[in-house]
C-alpha cells in the first residue's frame, strides 16, 4: 500500500496562521456526527466479514469455538445497531450529549476490534495458507477502514491498531513456519503505513474543522453586520418617508396662502387699472408661479429618491397628452407672445402616461422659460420601431461644454448672454427629474443645442396601439376670453382666505358664486334649491376627513352626472390622477395662477355648452 507521508499532507493543506488549532470540545460534535453517520455501512462490513470468516473456518475449526465467537460477535453487533438508532432518536429530539455518545461509540468499536483480535488468536492455526491469508485480509480491511472513524480519537485508535496489528504480528512471528518472520515484518510495515494515513487524515480533519469554525465565525459576524445594515436601512427608509411626508405636508400648507394671494392679486388688478398696480400684480403672480414650480420640483425629486414612483406602462394617445400640455402651457406661451405648436397627435405610445406627461411638462416649461422669440414645437413621429417624442425651442440654447452637466441636480445653465430674471427661477432640478424619470422607464433621452439658435430634447418610447375606449379629448384652443356672465359656479373650500379669494375673482369675471366650507353645507344647499349650477370647484381636503370627491358625488346625485367639476388641491402625493379619471373631473394644483384657472373654467364650460 502506498500513502503520502505526514509532512507532505500537512504542507498541502497548511493551517492558517491566524486560526488556532480547534480545542477538543470544538471537534467532538463534528466527530460524533461523522462516526455515527458512517456506522451503518461499517456494521454491514463487519457482519459480512464475520459470515465469511465463519464459512471459511467451518470445515477446519472446532464448531463450538467458532459458534461461540460468532455469537459474541452478533451480540456486540446488535448492541451497536441499537446504539445507532438511539442516537438518531436523540438527534431528532435535540437531546444529544456528544461526549456520552462518543464514549458509547468508542466502546462498541473497541469491542468489535477485540472480537477480530480473538479471531486471529483462535483461528490462525487452523486451516492452510488460504484461510490465513483470507483472515489477514479481512482483519487488515477493518484496520484500514477504521482510520476515518478513529483518527480523531487517539487513545481508541492506538488501542484498536495494537489489537489489529499486534495480534497478527505476534501470531505470524511465532507460528513457526517458513516465511512467518517475513509475514510479521510485512504486518509491521502495514501498521506503520496505516498510522501514517491516520495521522494525515487527522491533520486534514482538523484543518476542515478549523475552517468550519472560521466560516461560522464569519457567518456570525456577517449576520450581525447584515442586521445592522438592515436596521440602518429601515431607519433610512423611515427618515425618507418622514422627509416625503414633511415635504407633502409643508407643500400643502404653504400652497394654500400662496393660492389665496394669487386670487386676491388678480381680483385687485380687475378693480384697479393703475399701470403700476397691474405691474405689481403681475410680479406677485410670477412669484407665486415660481414657488409652485419649486414645490413641484422638490416633491418630484423626493418621490424618486424614496422609490415612491411606480412604473405602470399602458397604451395611451399622444393627442390626449398633447391636449393636457396645451391646456396647461398655452396661457403662459400666449403671455410671452410665443407660438406653442404640436405635431403627431395621431400616434400612440406604450409607456407610463403619468411619467411621460411629467417629463413633457418639465421640458415644455423649460422651453417656454428660455425662449423669448419664436416658439416651442412638440412633435411625435415614428422612428424605426419606436416613437420619437421631441420638444423644440428657438431659445437661448445650451453651450456644448454645459450639455454634459445639464441633467445634474441643482445645475443651471450659464450662457454667454445675460439671463432675464425669469430665466433664473427654479432650483435646477427640472432636467434632473426628467432624466431620472426617463431612466426609470428605460427610455433614452438626448439633447442637441446651439447657443442662440435653440434646443431640442428627444425621448424615445415604444410604439403603442389605440386603446379600445377613448376618452373625450380636450379642444385645442380653450376660449380664454369667454364671459362668465349668467354662469353659476359652486365653490367648496374650507380655507377661508382661498374661499374669499375665489369668490372675489369669480364674481369679478361676472359669475354668480355659491360658496361653502364643507360637504355637509353644500349637500344641505343642494337639497333646498332648484338652481342648477354650471360648474363645481372643490378642494380635495375638507373637514371631517372628507374629500372633494364626496362633494362631487353629492352634487351629481342631485343635479345629474354631467355636472362638470374642477378639483383645486394643495396635495401632490396622493395620486389624484386616478381619481380624476374615475370621477371625471379635472385637477389643478395650488397655487393656481388665475390665467390657468380661467383657461380651465373656459374649457369646462365649453364641454358643458357643447
Amino acid at each position: 500500500m502506498s500513502t503520502a507521508p505526514p509532512a507532505l499532507v500537512t504542507s498541502a493543506a497548511p493551517a492558517a496562521p491566524d486560526i488556532p488549532s480547534p480545542p477538543r470540545a470544538a471537534l467532538v460534535p463534528d466527530t460524533v456526527r461523522s462516526v455515527y453517520s458512517q456506522t451503518g455501512s461499517g456494521l454491514f462490513g463487519h457482519i459480512l466479514g464475520m459470515a465469511v470468516t465463519t464459512a471459511i473456518y467451518w470445515p477446519h475449526a472446532p464448531h463450538q469455538v467458532l459458534l461461540g465467537w460468532a455469537t459474541a460477535f452478533l451480540l456486540i453487533w446488535l448492541a451497536r445497531i441499537v446504539g445507532m438508532y438511539s442516537f438518531e432518536r436523540a438527534v431528532r429530539r435535540n437531546q444529544v450529549d456528544h461526549e456520552r455518545w462518543l464514549l458509547l461509540w468508542a466502546l462498541g468499536a473497541g469491542f468489535n476490534a477485540a472480537t477480530w483480535c480473538v479471531a486471529a488468536v483462535l483461528f490462525y492455526d487452523y486451516g492452510g495458507s488460504f484461510e490465513r491469508t483470507a483472515l489477514m485480509l479481512i482483519i487488515y480491511s477493518f484496520a484500514i477502514g477504521s482510520v476515518p472513524f478513529m483518527a480523531m480519537q487517539t487513545k481508541l485508535f492506538l488501542t484498536c491498531m495494537t489489537m489489529y496489528f499486534g495480534t497478527m504480528i505476534l501470531r505470524s512471528a511465532f507460528h513457526g513456519q517458513q516465511h512467518d518472520l517475513k509475514m510479521a515484518g510485512i504486518w509491521f510495515l502495514l501498521g506503520v503505513c496505516t498510522m501514517s494515513v491516520a495521522w494525515a487524515f487527522r491533520n486534514v480533519f482538523s484543518e476542515m474543522v478549523k475552517h468550519k469554525l472560521q466560516t461560522q465565525d464569519l457567518a456570525l459576524k456577517l449576520r450581525g453586520e447584515t442586521a445592522a445594515a438592515e436596521s440602518a436601512q429601515r431607519l433610512a427608509e423611515t427618515a425618507n418617508r418622514a422627509k416625503t411626508q414633511f415635504f407633502a405636508a409643508a407643500s400643502h400648507d404653504l400652497r394654500q396662502p400662496l393660492h389665496a394671494m394669487g386670487l386676491f392679486a388678480e381680483a385687485l388688478r380687475q378693480r384697479n387699472k393703475d399701470e403700476e398696480v397691474v405691474h405689481l400684480v403681475n410680479s406677485i403672480n410670477s412669484s407665486v408661479d415660481a414657488l409652485e414650480g419649486l414645490f413641484s420640483e422638490l416633491l418630484d425629486i423626493t418621490k424618486i429618491d424614496t422609490g415612491a414612483v411606480d412604473i405602470e406602462p399602458e397604451h395611451f394617445s399622444m393627442q390626449e397628452l398633447f391636449n393636457r400640455i396645451r391646456l396647461h402651457f398655452e396661457p403662459t406661451a400666449f403671455e410671452k407672445g410665443l407660438m406653442l405648436s404640436f405635431r403627431g397627435e395621431q400616434h400612440h405610445a406604450l409607456a407610463d402616461p403619468v411619467l411621460v406627461e411629467r417629463i413633457l411638462r418639465n421640458l415644455v416649461s423649460n422651453a417656454i422659460r428660455y425662449t423669448e422669440d419664436g416658439g416651442v414645437l412638440v412633435t411625435c413621429r415614428v422612428r424605426g420601431e419606436q416613437l420619437c417624442l421631441q420638444v423644440w425651442d428657438s431659445g437661448i440654447g445650451i453651450a456644448e461644454k454645459e450639455q454634459v452637466r445639464i441633467f445634474d441636480e441643482f445645475y443651471q445653465t450659464h450662457s454667454g448672454r445675460p439671463l432675464e430674471p425669469h430665466h433664473r427661477k427654479g432650483l435646477g432640478l427640472g432636467l434632473s427629474i426628467v432624466k431620472r424619470l426617463a431612466d426609470l422607464m428605460d427610455a433614452p433621452l438626448t439633447l442637441r443645442s446651439r447657443v442662440g439658435h435653440g434646443t431640442v430634447f428627444t425621448l424615445m418610447l415604444p410604439i403603442g396601439r389605440a386603446p379600445r375606449m377613448q376618452r373625450s379629448s380636450i379642444p385645442s384652443k380653450p376660449a380664454l376670453g369667454v364671459t362668465l356672465d349668467r354662469r353659476h359656479i359652486v365653490v367648496v373650500e374650507d380655507e377661508l382666505a382661498v374661499l374669499e379669494g375665489l369668490q372675489v375673482l369669480l364674481k369679478g369675471w361676472g359669475a354668480t358664486v355659491s360658496a361653502f366650507d364643507s360637504v355637509a353645507a353644500v349637500e344641505a344647499w343642494a337639497r333646498s334649491t332648484e338652481s342648477k349650477p354650471d360648474l363645481l370647484i372643490v378642494d380635495y381636503r375638507l373637514p371631517e376627513q372628507l374629500t372633494g370627491i364626496e362633494a362631487i358625488k353629492a352634487m351629481r346625485a342631485r343635479f345629474g352626472p354631467e355636472l362638470p367639476a374642477i378639483m383645486v388641491t394643495g396635495s401632490t402625493m396622493t395620486g389624484h390622477e386616478a381619481d380624476a379619471a374615475e370621477y371625471n373631473f379635472h385637477l389643478l394644483v395650488k397655487p393656481v395662477v388665475p390665467t390657468k384657472l380661467r383657461a380651465m373654467i373656459a374649457f369646462k364650460l365649453g364641454l358643458r355648452t357643447g
